[in-house]
């Protein structure tokens, strides 16, 4: 009795001490026994921690990746954890703000009101202004989970807010694109239809009519072509198109837009050769690029003024085409919005020679496309150039014969 009594109190002694492995695992009698049933419990339940911290740390890599921002808030609303992309959408310093009270660190009434409604059965958007960058859109929801405790959830949808907004003012500019002919035409409508006309008038009416019909045939047209742009694969690099064809093209495009625009007193239109180079892409996209240049600067120089147009090549195999106008000029604020849909410097003078306000979106994208660069140059009574800057991929120049004339296009791959 001595003996198992000395046992037991060893057992315990070591249990209180969290020492059980100091003690003999093969101990005869009932306390060896218990002893080693013990130790093989105490092990499976040190192996079940260690699999659940695993677990756990497996759990915590994969929030920390999560493309959203993910904050983990204790009963009193205060941070336990938040990953590297809450950091970066909040401000937060996912080590110093451990135990902070959220409310104090987004500082945003609607967020706090949304907080402590406690009905977050929909999503709140947030304005996250920071010093030195455009302000960020976050969509925060929170989930309540284990009782009071919550997890929150950030989205950035700054490029969704700005897509939507884009749309908005898209849908606006073509039905108040579409409204102001159709007025006209509905205008004109009534009056043939309850006013006895003469010949002359009904035939002057008639005139403006097709004017406004042409108006929106052509909104409609461009309307198509960039959703065809934007739809369609990227030209391939095995068709050829010969740039003195886009140029001859592009300037009968503007000479007869100019004889339109100014009858008797045209623009002085020159444009410089480039014989043998040659192009790689859509020979519709880079003539429309070309002319929608060409057929702007004539939209916009006084009658009689002069247009250059270039073809010139550039360091590193490159080359560039550019027009270049005598006109007013465009001052510095507008410049980064020229290519905007529907955008426009002076909206009646542009209505006036007939422009759609596409015509440089469309450029922008066949731009693009051809992995070329757009560049504008202008000042407020200094004219302006636009210019198109091919890579070297997308150019073959002419091959030199032995006397400097220029021959027929390599034909070996750039």
């Amino acid at each position: 009795m001595a003996l198992d009594h000395w046992r037991g109190r060893r057992l315990l002694k070591a249990l209180r001490a969290d020492a059980l492995a100091t003690l003999p695992g093969r101990a005869g009698g009932m306390w060896g026994e218990i002893v080693e049933r013990t130790q093989r419990l105490l092990q499976g339940r040190e192996a079940q921690v260690r699999q659940s911290e695993a677990r756990l740390q497996e759990f915590l890599i994969a929030l920390e990746t999560s493309p959203n921002g993910v904050v983990l808030l204790d009963e009193n609303a205060r941070i336990e954890w938040c990953n590297q992309t809450a950091a970066q959408h909040f401000g937060f310093d996912a080590q110093r703000d451990l135990l902070q009270y959220i409310g104090n660190l987004v500082r945003d009434p609607a967020f706090a009101a949304y907080l402590a409604s406690w009905n977050y059965s929909r999503d709140v958007v947030l304005s996250m202004a920071k010093p030195g960058v455009a302000p960020l859109k976050l969509s925060v929801q929170v989930h309540p989970y284990a009782g009071s405790r919550r997890l929150l959830l950030s989205r950035d949808v700054t490029a969704v807010e700005q897509a939507e907004a884009m749309r908005r003012d898209f849908v606006a500019n073509v039905s108040h694109e579409i409204r102001t002919p159709l007025t006209v035409l509905a205008g004109f409508v009534e009056t043939l239809q309850t006013l006895p006309l003469e010949a002359d008038e009904r035939s002057r009416y008639l005139a403006m009519m097709a004017q406004q019909a042409q108006r929106m045939q052509t909104l409609v047209n461009d309307l198509l072509t960039l959703s065809r742009l934007e739809g369609s694969p990227l030209p391939g690099a095995g068709d050829w198109v010969p740039v003195p064809a886009l140029l001859g093209q592009a300037e009968q495009e503007a000479r007869s837009l100019s004889a339109l625009l100014a009858p008797g007193r045209q623009h002085e239109l020159v444009v410089g050769a480039a014989p043998g180079w040659e192009l790689s892409g859509s020979h519709s996209e880079l003539l429309s690029a070309m002319s929608n240049l060409l057929s702007n600067a004539v939209r916009y120089t006084p009658p009689g003024g002069r247009i250059e147009v270039s073809w010139q090549a550039l360091p590193n195999g490159r080359a560039e085409f550019s027009v270049r106008d005598s006109g007013p000029g465009i001052a510095a604020e507008h410049v980064p919005r020229l290519t905007e849909r529907f955008y426009r410097v002076d909206r009646s003078r542009s209505r006036e020679t007939g422009g759609t306000g596409l015509g440089l979106a469309i450029t922008k994208h066949v731009v693009q496309r051809h992995g070329a660069e757009l560049r504008i140059e202008s000042a407020l009574g200094a004219g302006s150039t636009f210019s198109i800057q091919f890579p070297a991929s997308r150019v073959r120049a002419p091959v030199r014969s032995a006397d400097g004339a220029p021959a027929q296009p390599a034909t070996a791959e750039p």
